[in-house]
């Protein structure tokens, strides 16, 4: 008899502890690889683990445009998932897609969430969010563009790597050093060359990369990078390759192995970088702010971010919502983000998380993970650098990068180069808007 009760109540607690019948299932799908997968995993486990009623289920869908493409698609055939992880570029194209999303602000409140916008860092949520400061997507894995040094390079070059270059001319400056200390192949480059080179460049300056707030205001955006400092700039770059002092790595992030090989002693790129560089850099390094050029009143402004955020897919029902709404609240908890961003890198989406691991002395011992949110708190944002939200996104990139990559080799001036990446680009921009006004 009191083995048959045991049992009996060995049953009663595994059915209590397997709530799977009574719980509602939220399909998470993300492009997150290698140690960051793990990071969705364990998030979902943990919130998982903290309630009874919901169970997130992250699915890994490829690369960001795989990812965006797939829940789209998804929800034309009727089954998209609850959260779709969508890359910073794709803003435009998930606000284009009429009824395919529900904006994260009403979310929270329909499902009666604790959420005050004004808890998040407006660097970051000005991107997700609407000219009146509505949050239309939740912010996750954000990052920005910083300036990784070799230390020791600067040493060797007769440099001081505890004070390194601020501005573009001591860059150039420090670069012309290293290639006659010995790095004849590359003295800096970039990575992401459009982001580096004519989005950052123009947040970074206060400068519009297109009106409208940057099409943040609309998408009747036109294109305006083609201005006197980026045209400069693009000069500079196209006078400093031909001796190597600047070499081009490239459209995207192929050639970041070249700063952790050695090979690039000065390397901008993003913050999301320092994983890589932590483990794989066999030399002193550190992670500073993007240069500027000192004779542009007000510069440096702030940066803009990069990395994804979260969508909410819509025709879901209010109960399934309500599971979204409390991950969402779930992620933002003070303790986790600054947990998160301590051991991922990733930026906190808080300013409490912030400033939490700002009081603990974090930065004191990792300095190179502030450098990010330093650039992004620079200043109040701008019109000019709240983010961008322009349509094809990941096709502008690739026509400014051809045309950059003209200049470059010779074959256009650097004027003529980004007269016609802006041309190039406002024609697609022009088909963009027509398509989502039908």
């Amino acid at each position: 008899m009191r083995s048959f009760a045991r049992l009996a109540a060995a049953l009663t607690a595994a059915a209590v502890a397997s709530p799977a019948f009574a719980q509602t299932e939220i399909q998470w799908w993300h492009a997150m690889t290698g140690g960051n997968n793990e990071v969705v995993v364990k998030l979902a486990e943990e919130f998982n683990a903290s309630q009874r009623d919901y169970k997130i289920v992250p699915t890994y869908k490829g690369s960001y445009p795989d990812t965006m493409n797939a829940g789209i698609a998804a929800f034309r055939a009727g089954n998209a998932p609850h959260i779709l992880q969508v890359f910073e570029v794709g803003t435009a194209t998930m606000m284009a897609a009429k009824g395919a999303v529900k904006p994260v602000f009403e979310l929270m409140k329909d499902a009666g969430e604790p959420f005050d916008p004004k808890s998040y860092l407006p660097a970051i949520t000005g991107y997700y969010s609407t000219a009146k400061g509505d949050m239309l997507s939740m912010p996750f894995n954000s990052s920005s563009m910083v300036m990784w040094i070799n230390k020791d390079a600067l040493k060797k070059a007769g440099l001081n790597g505890d004070q390194p270059p601020k501005t573009w001319p001591e860059v150039f400056d420090a670069a012309k050093k290293l290639k006659a200390a010995g790095y004849n192949t590359c003295g800096f480059s970039t990575a992401w060359t459009t982001w580096a080179n004519i989005e950052q460049l123009s947040a970074w300056h206060n400068l519009p990369l297109s009106t409208k707030a940057n099409g943040l205001d609309g998408f009747d955006t036109v294109l305006s990078f083609n201005g006197p400092l980026q045209v400069k700039h693009l000069q500079n770059l196209v006078e400093l390759q031909k001796d190597k002092t600047f070499d081009y790595s490239g459209r995207t992030n192929a050639g970041e192995g070249r700063f952790t090989s050695g090979e690039c002693p000065l390397f901008l790129t993003s913050s999301g970088f320092y994983g890589n560089v932590k483990g794989n850099a066999k030399f002193d390094w550190a992670a500073v702010p993007m240069p500027y050029y000192p004779d542009v009143q007000g510069a440096p402004q702030n940066s803009i971010i990069g990395g994804a955020s979260l969508w909410v897919m819509g025709g879901k029902s209010a109960a399934e919502y309500k599971g979204v709404a409390k991950f969402f609240a779930f992620l933002s908890d003070t303790d986790r983000q600054a947990k998160l961003h301590q051991e991922s890198g990733y930026l906190p989406i808080t300013r409490a998380a912030y400033d939490k691991t700002k009081a603990s002395g974090f930065y004191d011992k990792n300095p190179s993970l502030q450098t990010a949110l330093i650039e992004l708190t620079n200043k109040e944002p701008t019109e000019n650098s709240r983010g961008l939200r322009l349509g094809n996104m990941v096709q502008l990139r690739d026509v400014w990068a051809e045309e950059i990559e003209s200049a470059l080799v010779g074959q256009k001036s650097p004027k003529e180069a980004l007269d016609s990446a802006v041309s190039r680009g406002n024609q697609m921009l022009r088909q963009f808007e027509r398509s989502v006004s039908r």
